[in-house]
């Protein structure tokens, strides 16, 4: 008897992971990515406990893949370089097992397409709808540019514009603008004698910007600002300088090292509302497809190797399908949402710009006890777990 099939819309971090993840459980997977190849740029990604744990769950080594150095500390600051608040590794590593691990996004992906057979990808293959036969109703039909491919189930990893997702949720409101804007760059490794700057995130009026060493020396950096939906300056570096080159060391160092053309820039969005479910009859919806999520907590990777990982939990080979994808749907909806709210108020809160509003907030992170910021941090890095397994058909 051959293999259940699994056909995965999409490469990113989500879809390969569940293609991963499945493949391990016996099943054959296709993954279709509409990109002619894999990308030779991106940004860098932090890798939180839960995700490391969801990792562990299916033997996947994200550090082996992508690095395994980790940052002594970690915290927000003012642009004069004042500390607001400071978390150790070492502390982060006593209460959940392990630190976060930022590693480079190109590098993670390619770990993870390494993890499965030469001929499980194809890309230039985008999926442009799922059909069912006629009379046959457990045998969807992917329909792709590069041909149709029958499947046990459709997993939709297709990101944050899912066309998966329009199409099966039509009168859902979509993308919701959260006001903002984001720039991403990785600079090189400054040499092997160049210490790391610190993990931070630096807060002003309406911007902040982020620095965080990676795994394998290169420098993640990423800046937002308050501005009209579509903004895009002409001079991308001029840009950054003009709001940021006057904020504290190492900011404006990092900025002189910056190729413009380096340089991504996206709005930032998540869903106006949830998803009404998480999956219909064979088709499940995973990551940014199911429940985009603004970067405020970091979150949204994460989430998404949860989600993948929990799919093929309850998608053992030889469960029943549609009761799987039902109890997906029932262990990871609320979460997801949770997070996907939570982030979109971090974000507001971080976006102030009136002066007063402003030192506020700063006081209140400053003042903020310690055990607070740790049940907040309990929710997000404690909160992944495998839920029990579905029936099989016949039990």
């Amino acid at each position: 008897m051959s293999p259940p099939h699994a056909v995965v819309a999409g490469a990113g971090i989500g879809g390969l992971t569940a293609a991963v993840a499945l493949h391990r459980r016996g099943w054959r997977v296709t993954v279709c990515e509409r990109s002619p190849q894999p990308s030779a740029t991106g940004a860098g990604i932090v890798l939180a406990p839960n995700a490391l744990r969801a990792f562990d769950a299916i033997g996947f080594d994200a550090g082996r893949a992508a690095g395994r150095a980790v940052p002594a500390a970690m915290g927000l600051r003012r642009p004069d370089g004042r500390w607001l608040n400071r978390a150790d590794a070492s502390a982060l590593t006593a209460r959940y097992g392990r630190p976060p691990l930022a590693v480079y996004r190109p590098a993670l992906a390619e770990g993870l397409a390494a993890a499965l057979p030469d001929t499980a990808i194809h890309y230039g293959a985008r999926v442009t709808g799922v059909d069912h036969e006629p009379g046959s109703p457990d045998a969807p039909v992917v329909r792709t540019s590069a041909g149709d491919l029958r499947a046990d189930v459709v997993l939709a990893a297709d990101g944050i514009h899912s066309g998966l997702r329009r199409a099966y949720f039509p009168d859902h409101p979509g993308l919701h603008y959260s006001g903002a804007t984001a720039w991403r760059t990785v600079l090189p490794a400054d040499g092997p004698t160049g210490q790391p700057p610190a993990t931070a995130e630096t807060w002003g009026r309406g911007e902040r910007f982020g620095v965080v060493p990676l795994a394998d020396g290169r420098v993640y950096l990423y800046a937002t600002a308050v501005v009209p939906e579509g903004h895009r300056p002409a001079d991308v570096r001029a840009e950054l300088l003009r709001r940021f080159a006057s904020w504290h060391d190492p900011i404006p160092a990092l900025l002189e090292r910056i190729g413009p053309a380096t340089v991504l820039q996206h709005d930032l969005y998540d869903l106006a509302a949830p998803l009404p479910r998480l999956h219909h009859g064979r088709i499940a919806w995973l990551g940014d497809a199911a429940h985009a999520m603004t970067p405020n907590l970091g979150q949204g990777g994460c989430q998404a190797v949860e989600d993948a990982v929990v799919l093929a939990h309850l998608l053992d080979a030889g469960a029943d399908v549609p009761a799987a994808l039902a109890a997906y749907d029932a262990a990871r909806r609320s979460r997801t949402d949770a997070i996907r709210v939570r982030s979109r108020r971090a974000g507001r809160i971080a976006a102030l710009s009136r002066p007063l509003a402003v030192a506020v907030r700063d006081l209140a992170v400053r003042a903020a006890p310690a055990t607070a910021t740790r049940r907040a941090l309990d929710d997000l890095f404690d909160g992944f777990t495998l839920p029990e397994h579905t029936p099989r058909p016949g039990a």
